[in-house]
């Protein structure tokens, strides 16, 4: 192995608070060479994030503690670097990408500040000279048509887009050390091939050095020379990459290697009624220019797409980042505006006054892809789960109310006794299926599931999965099912439409698109999706 820029050494991390002590790391060592990518892998809660997080002392200090261990980079221990000048390391010399872009955005900032503000703090480059640097990062994370997107903010972009707004943060000074926490979390198959090539291009032309945090095992195969397993705050495994997926030696790591969605959807009945139905559902929106603000075209994020889901039935969505699938979602759900009929149960909803929609709200719920940010951080979960119940049905008591968000809480496999703790202290997949208990609070007839497993690990996707199977089948749900994962959109969806620049490509029973797609586009998602999936299931096998 090259010389090590990071070196870390018998690392321990607890968090203090209350007279409470919870241990997080415990003795984690390993080295990142010279243009060398090591992952860290293991399922949520297991320290990988918290590890990062330690070499660039972002951690809730003091309530973080190390007892014990070093962070070496080049010959400065990081733990024991003063605040002052770990300000020229952060951003400039090790950089990061995080998990959730929707968090870590400022919803204020236009894309262009952002990016720009690194830019600024760093190099002291501003205006043009800012400018031409941004849109060549832009364009270097795949943001199609970058000048128009510089003025935007985070929630006009679609989450690919987002998380590639953070990418070109991160890269942006040309730092020694990448750390990628899920850089690829939620962009699609297409993209995601891109980003990687990208990293790995600019890892080997900038001698720069990459700590990779993923759940996704097809990846750390294609990208990482060396890899880590962590459980429960501990390496239990570590070695050349080739060497941990041919020959796993510690039964965690082959728990891992296993691991994937499985099961089939429900069996297709075109006979069951139909939950929620739009036809030629159009969600334009205006292009406005000049002193007076006159509209000079259309962005058609939606454009003319039909759409069916019965009950106890899934309607998958795919297609790539900015195709318009989650306007689709709000269109139908009316909290978008848009064009077309929309019946829910029966009734034409599009015309309703918002007053009558609301009282419709209970019976259409949403599950976001970001539950860390869908999840208001100043709630414990009972307030959040009760909510719901509080504006739809009133009439209940204070102990019915509860009574109900503990029969939630217990039925996604959430421990009720933890109902009066804040978001921020479960992990990723906890956070999602605590998101899931509140949709499923006010028994639902249709659910719009918005990229739901993304930010997951492989294990607990297959959890998520089968939860959200078993949840359809108790109550009859009709799902419309957001996805750039066609793995996971394969076990839960019977029928699937494929889109791209807001129109339908193909669409079909999910066995017809899967096994024998008809257009070009719809052929190269799939290649690109399962090319990851033959790398795990060949590091499986063998």
């Amino acid at each position: 192995m090259s010389e090590p820029i990071v070196s870390i050494r018998d690392l321990e991390l607890e968090f203090r608070q209350a007279g409470n002590v919870t241990p997080a790391l415990r003795g984690i060592s390993f080295d990142i060479g010279e243009r060398e990518t090591v992952a860290l892998v293991g399922e949520s809660g297991s320290g990988k994030s918290v590890t990062a997080l330690s070499i660039l002392k972002l951690l809730p200090y003091p309530q973080a503690h190390h007892p014990g261990g070093s962070i070496m980079f080049g010959s400065e221990d990081l733990l024991h670097t003063e605040e002052r000048d770990m300000r020229k390391v952060r951003g400039n010399e090790i950089s990061m990408i995080f998990q959730e872009p929707m968090s870590s955005l400022n919803p204020l900032h236009s894309v262009e500040r952002q990016i720009g503000e690194v830019l600024d703090v760093h190099r002291g480059m501003s205006g043009a000279e800012a400018r031409v640097r941004v849109l060549e990062l832009m364009n270097q994370v795949g943001i199609r048509e970058p000048e128009s997107r510089l003025k935007s903010y985070p929630h006009q972009l679609s989450g690919g887009q987002r998380q590639r707004v953070m990418i070109a943060m991160a890269l942006a000074n040309e730092p020694r050390l990448l750390i990628a926490d899920e850089p690829t979390t939620a962009l699609d198959v297409t993209v995601q091939a891109q980003i990687l090539e990208l990293l790995a291009n600019l890892k080997e032309r900038r001698g720069m050095a990459m700590l990779f945090i993923t759940h996704d095992l097809g990846i750390v195969r294609k990208v990482a020379d060396r890899v880590c397993v962590m459980t429960d705050g501990k390496i239990v495994e570590q070695g050349r990459t080739e060497q941990i997926f041919t020959n796993p030696q510690h039964d965690y790591t082959k728990h891992l290697l296993a691991a994937e969605p499985k099961g089939e959807p429900p069996e297709t009945d075109d006979s069951a009624p139909v939950i929620m139905e739009g036809d030629n559902i159009k969600v334009w929106f205006p292009v406005k220019r000049g002193l007076l603000r006159k509209t000079v075209g259309h962005i058609k994020a939606v454009d003319g797409i039909d759409v069916t889901v019965r009950e106890g039935q899934t309607l998958g969505v795919v297609g790539e980042s900015g195709s318009g699938k989650t306007t689709l979602g709000l269109g139908l759900l009316r909290l978008l505006s848009s064009e077309g009929r929309i019946a829910f149960l029966g009734k034409d909803i599009q015309g309703t006054k918002f007053k009558d929609t609301r009282e419709l709200r209970s019976q259409m719920q949403i599950v976001f892809q970001d539950p860390y940010g869908s999840l208001s951080p100043r709630m414990v979960i009972s307030d959040i789960v009760a909510e719901g119940l509080e504006i739809h049905e009133p009439g209940l008591t204070p102990q019915e109310r509860d009574k109900r968000v503990v029969q939630a809480l217990d039925e996604v496999g959430i421990d009720p006794d933890t109902r009066f703790r804040y978001p921020h202290e479960f992990s990723g997949g906890q956070r999602q299926r605590i998101a899931i208990a509140r949709a499923m609070v006010l028994k639902p007839r249709f659910v719009m599931l918005d990229e739901p497993t993304s930010a997951l690990d492989m294990s607990v996707q297959a959890q998520v999965v089968d939860l959200l199977r078993d949840l359809q089948k108790a109550h009859g749900l009709a799902y419309l099912f957001i996805s750039h994962d066609l793995k996971v959109v394969r076990a839960l969806a019977n029928n699937v439409i494929v889109m791209r620049n807001g129109k339908v490509v193909e669409s079909g029973s999910a066995r017809q698109i899967f096994d024998h797609p008809q257009t070009d586009y719809t052929k190269a998602l799939m290649a690109a999706a399962f090319e990851l999936a033959a790398v795990r299931t060949d590091a499986v096998s063998e």
